[in-house]
C-alpha cells in the first residue's frame, strides 16, 4: 500500500543487480540454505517492515505482532514441530534496499518464506522476484490491485484484500449515510497509492453517482507534515466531502491539522485507512467522519466469528505493548495464520514429510485460513478475499479516542473485482442497487 512509489525503478535496479546475485541462485537453486524436502530444524522467516520514518508508525505495530504471534507458536511447539524465527528487514530506506534485502534474505539467510511489504512498489517488485528465486512469499499488507491483475505467479500470495475493495467500501458506504453529496476534494500522498486509490473512487463514483464535482485534487508530497496550502484551499471551496486515502504519520498530520482549522466542521472526511490512527490523533478527530480499517479489523468489531479469538488476540497485544491492535497488526496476524495453515496442509499432503518450496506454494492456492475477526481466502490468482469494515467516528467515554459506530462489514466477494478482470473495467459496471443491498449498519456497544 504504502511506499516510494518508485515502482518505475524496480525492473532497472533488478537488472543491475540481478546479474551477480542470481549467479548464486544457479548454484544452489532458489538460494536454499537446506535440502528441499527435509525437514528443516528451524523455520527462518524474512519479513519486511517499515522499522524506520514516519511510515513506522504503522510498520512497527507489524513486527511487534510478528513477536508476539512467533512466540505462541513456539511455546505450543512450533508448526508441525519446527520453531520459526523471524528476520527483520526496514522499509525505509526505500524499493531497492528492498529488493537487494530480498535477495540476500533468500541467498545468504536461506529463509524459507517471506513476508512482504507495506509498500506497493514493494511488492510490485517482490512478487517476480518470487518466482525468479522459487520462494513462496506472502504480501503481507500492500494494496496495489496492480500484482495479480496485471500479473501471474506462482510462488506470490496476498493474504489481504487489495486497494479495489478498500476504497469501494468506502464510496458505497459514503452513498448510504451522505446520498446527497454534491462535491468532493481529494488530499492523498503524491505516489502511486494516492494517485491510484483516487483512481478507484473516481472511476466508482463516476458510475454510481455520476455529476459529483470535483472541488480539488491536491497531492502534497509523501512525509509531508505541513498541509497548510492544502488546507486553506480546501476551507475556501467547501465541498461537501473530502476524501484521503493517506495513512501514517502524515495522515496524523493532517487530522490534526484540519482539526485545528475546524476543516472537519465544514466538510465530512471520508478516510478508508484512518482506522490505525485513531489512537495516535484522539479527540482531534471529531465524531460524524468516515472510517475504514483496510479490512475486517477493529478491535471493537461488531460481529466476529470468534469473539474469544479476537479478544484474546486484542488483550494479548495490549497487555504485551499498552496499545489496542490497528490494522497492520491484523494484516500481519493474517499473514503468520496463512503461514502456518498452509504449511500444516503442505505437510498433510506429503504425509508427515516436509514441502519443497514448489510443494508449499502450491499449497496457498485457494488456502482458506483464520483472521482474529472471520477467515480469508487466496483465490487461485493468489489474490486474498477480505470482508471490509467502514463506521462512522463517535466518542465514547469509554476510551481516550474515537471508536467507530454504524459499521458495515461488506462481504468479501461483494466488493472485489473478479478473477481476471481488471478493476478499472470492473467498476464501470457496478449498478446503484449496490447501495440498497447493503448490509445492516452495526452500533458502537
Amino acid at each position: 500500500m504504502a511506499g516510494t512509489g518508485r515502482a518505475g525503478m524496480v525492473t532497472r535496479r533488478e537488472a543491475l543487480i540481478g546479474a551477480g546475485a542470481a549467479a548464486g541462485s544457479l548454484m544452489l537453486p532458489g538460494g536454499a540454505a537446506w535440502a528441499q524436502g527435509a525437514k528443516p530444524a528451524e523455520l527462518k522467516v524474512g519479513i519486511a517492515t517499515y522499522l524506520s520514518g514516519p511510515a513506522s508508525v504503522f510498520g512497527v505495530p507489524g513486527r511487534q505482532t510478528a513477536e508476539m504471534l512467533f512466540d505462541e507458536i513456539n511455546a505450543a511447539g512450533g508448526i508441525a514441530g519446527v520453531k520459526v524465527r523471524p528476520i527483520f528487514v526496514d522499509e525505509g530506506p526505500g524499493v531497492d534496499h528492498v529488493v537487494g534485502e530480498y535477495r540476500r534474505l533468500v541467498q545468504s539467510e536461506g529463509v524459507h518464506l517471506i513476508f512482504a511489504a507495506i509498500s506497493s512498489a514493494d511488492c510490485i517488485a517482490c512478487a517476480p522476484l518470487a518466482d525468479e528465486l522459487k520462494r513462496p512469499t506472502l504480501l503481507w499488507d500492500c494494496g496495489t490491485q496492480r500484482i495479480f491483475e496485471d500479473n501471474r505467479y506462482n510462488y506470490a500470495f496476498r493474504t489481504q484484500a487489495n486497494a479495489t475493495p478498500e476504497i469501494l467500501s468506502a464510496l458505497l458506504y459514503l452513498l448510504k449515510v451522505k446520498p446527497d453529496f454534491k462535491s468532493i476534494a481529494v488530499i492523498n500522498q503524491d505516489y502511486a497509492w494516492g494517485r491510484d486509490s483516487w483512481d478507484i473512487f473516481r472511476t466508482a463514483m463516476n458510475t454510481l453517482k455520476p455529476g459529483v464535482k470535483v472541488s480539488a485534487e491536491l497531492f502534497p508530497r509523501f512525509g509531508a507534515t505541513d498541509f497548510s496550502t492544502e488546507i486553506t484551499r480546501v476551507l475556501a471551496l467547501r465541498p461537501d466531502v473530502v476524501l484521503s486515502t493517506s495513512w501514517g504519520g502524515d495522515l496524523d498530520a493532517l487530522i490534526r491539522q484540519s482539526s485545528d482549522r475546524k476543516l472537519f466542521e465544514r466538510s465530512t472526511f471520508v478516510m478508508p485507512l484512518a482506522e490505525s490512527s485513531l489512537q495516535r490523533v484522539g479527540k482531534a478527530l471529531p465524531a460524524g467522519h468516515i472510517v475504514g480499517a483496510r479490512g475486517d479489523h477493529w478491535f471493537l468489531h461488531p460481529s466476529p466469528a470468534d469473539p474469544e479469538r479476537l479478544k484474546r488476540f486484542s488483550d494479548n497485544y495490549r497487555a504485551k505493548y499498552n496499545a489496542w491492535p490497528i490494522y497492520p497488526c491484523f494484516h500481519m496476524a493474517q499473514a503468520v495464520s496463512a503461514m502456518k495453515v498452509g504449511i500444516e496442509k503442505a505437510v498433510a499432503a506429503k504425509g508427515g514429510g516436509w514441502p519443497t518450496d514448489a510443494e508449499l506454494a502450491a499449497a496457498f492456492k485457494g488456502l482458506e485460513f483464520p483472521s482474529p475477526t472471520a477467515s480469508v481466502r487466496i483465490r487461485e490468482d493468489g489474490q486474498g478475499l477480505e470482508n471490509q469494515l467502514i463506521g462512522t467516528t463517535l466518542h465514547s467515554d469509554k476510551y481516550p479516542f474515537p471508536v467507530l459506530t454504524d459499521m458495515i462489514v461488506f462481504p468479501a466477494e461483494t466488493v472485489t473485482t473478479p478473477a481476471g478482470q481488471k478493476s478499472a473495467d470492473w467498476l464501470k459496471t457496478l449498478t446503484p442497487d449496490m447501495v440498497a443491498k447493503l448490509p445492516q449498519a452495526q452500533a458502537f456497544k
